[in-house]
């Protein structure tokens, strides 16, 4: 399948960034992913709210980013550019006066985003890349901050304010040093903003989520994940709770501005707008009355390349969230599905059958983290065979899996990690485990394990995988047709482990 690339161009009032986005036509193993990005703290909002209009040297920055960008694509051949401009350049009295000159030394034709525009960019990455249903999305920029009301996936309302962590740090945190009555002022005005949405007011109710985007969010998050000491692999699917951020607040709130970048997880470049952002966010979920956020790697440059990919969608949405996470991160690496799909239904089959005879809990949750490492187990292949069951951990860890929580990420990483060898076990990401969870990795792998030794041939010889369980004992028997002596030895090989997970003898017949 031929290849295809797309750089989106965001210009924010805070950071420039140019996202590189390569994809497969989106039939059956299609497959998409950012290849390539630049990022720069251009700042062009800085000054903005007192004159009305970009500053010279702000200004100036921002040509000779775009100018730059321009050179990056010319270079690298990309043709399919999608340059797009926020809050900052949006507002502008002297818009027009820039974007002539982007034309006129970058040669791109810079897309000014309506306030519209930018909130349903900001839904579309957040809805594809969570399991957001029912509550708001969120999107805090250097300029604005939009909420969309989301109900059944689908955009009810959408509203921007001029609430940015530049716009509000310039405004009402300006100095090395804040005061209790300045961030009064800042939640005071903040509220009195948001007033306007009434679908806001106990948004948070009945089970309705927050979920965000932006780089507040994102730096929020991974803050609050090291003042844990949690283990950290990313921010996609982290669940930024009040309490942590309140806390948050509190430590940035006795920081000088020039000190705050230098929290853990919190970019230098960032550091003296972290506290506006913050309260921001802060104060939106005390009017919705939510009490966590989740937090999500996705952009608007992400809903900008969704519009693309999802063409003729209406809206460009997912159908499955967490299925297309999986198989798109699987297709990235060439898996071989014709087994992996096997793996997963003979695990899944062994599943089912031991729920439905009452030797696990079954829950539904439970078998979605199984049938996902079933399809990731082989990834680690793409560095090496040797270990590859390390390299498949690392790949899924790190490459993320919108949809699913840090949690639910790490039980599938350790899943695969163990489908070959050696004792389940939760090791470093113990703290973000529930109670339980060891024995459900202990099932998962042991069932993936078994269902891997089944399909060892790569044949699909063993059709099915059908289990009874009677008097304490559990019966395997291999369906097949041809000979399963070598299925049935390597099965065989797993009976410990497999009386550990469920603490029952078995056996396999066939």
């Amino acid at each position: 399948m031929s290849e295809r690339r797309l750089a989106v161009i965001d210009l924010g009032s805070n950071s420039f960034r140019l996202v590189v986005f390569t994809w497969t036509p989106a039939e059956r193993r299609g497959w998409w992913k950012r290849t390539d990005e630049i990022y720069e703290p251009v700042r062009v909002g800085a000054g903005l709210d007192a004159a009305g209009e970009l500053q010279p040297e702000p200004m100036e920055r921002a040509l000779e980013t775009i100018e730059l960008y321009a050179h990056f694509c010319r270079a690298t051949g990309i043709e399919d550019i999608r340059p797009v401009a926020t809050s900052a350049i949006r507002e502008a009295s002297n818009r027009k006066d820039f974007l002539r000159g982007a034309r006129k030394r970058s040669g791109l034709q810079i897309e000014v985003l309506s306030p519209e525009d930018e909130a349903r960019y900001g839904y579309l990455a957040t809805v594809n890349s969570t399991t957001l249903a029912d509550g708001v999305a969120l999107d805090l920029g250097g300029g604005s901050l939009q909420l969309v009301h989301v109900e059944a996936r689908d955009a009810r309302d959408a509203r921007s304010w001029k609430l940015g962590a530049v716009r509000m740090t310039e405004r009402f945190l300006a100095g090395d040093s804040v005061k209790r009555r300045q961030l009064k002022t800042l939640r005071t005005h903040v509220r009195e903003e948001l007033a306007e949405a009434g679908w806001l007011a106990a948004a948070g109710a009945d089970g309705a989520r927050l979920a965000g985007i932006g780089g507040t969010v994102r730096n929020l998050a991974a803050a609050a994940e090291l003042a844990a000491e949690l283990p950290s692999f990313g921010v996609q699917g982290f669940v930024l709770e009040r309490g942590a951020l309140d806390d948050l607040v509190e430590r940035f709130a006795e920081l000088p501005a020039s000190e705050r970048g230098k929290v853990p997880g919190i970019k230098p470049e960032r550091g003296d707008l972290i506290l506006a952002g913050a309260v921001v966010i802060q104060t939106v979920m005390e009017v919705g009355g939510f009490d966590a956020l989740e937090a999500t790697e996705a952009g608007l440059r992400e809903g900008v390349f969704y519009s693309s990919l999802l063409a003729g969608r209406d809206p460009p949405l997912f159908d499955d969230v967490r299925r297309e996470a999986v198989c798109n991160l699987a297709a990235q690496y060439h898996a071989d599905f014709a087994h992996t799909e096997h793996v997963a239904r003979l695990s899944l089959q062994m599943w089912d059958a031991l729920a439905e005879a009452g030797a696990h809990p079954g829950d539904p949750r439970e078998r979605d983290l199984l049938w996902a490492a079933a399809m990731l187990h082989d990834i680690g292949t793409a560095v090496d065979y040797d270990d590859h069951h390390k390299h498949s951990r690392y790949l899924i860890l790190n490459a993320g899996l919108p949809g699913h929580s840090t949690r639910e990420t790490a039980l599938i990483g350790q899943m695969a990690r163990y489908h070959r060898k050696g004792s389940p076990s939760l090791g470093a990401y113990a703290p973000l485990a529930r109670d339980g969870d060891d024995a459900l990795l202990t099932r998962g792998a042991a069932l993936l394990r078994l269902a891997e030794q089944l399909e060892r041939s790569r044949d699909q010889a063993v059709h099915d995988a059908r289990v009874s369980v009677h008097d304490g004992q559990v019966e395997l028997r291999l369906e097949a047709e041809a000979d399963v002596s070598v299925a049935r030895w390597a099965a065989e090989r797993q009976a410990e482990l497999f009386r550990r997970a469920f603490g029952k003898a078995l056996t396999v017949v066939g």
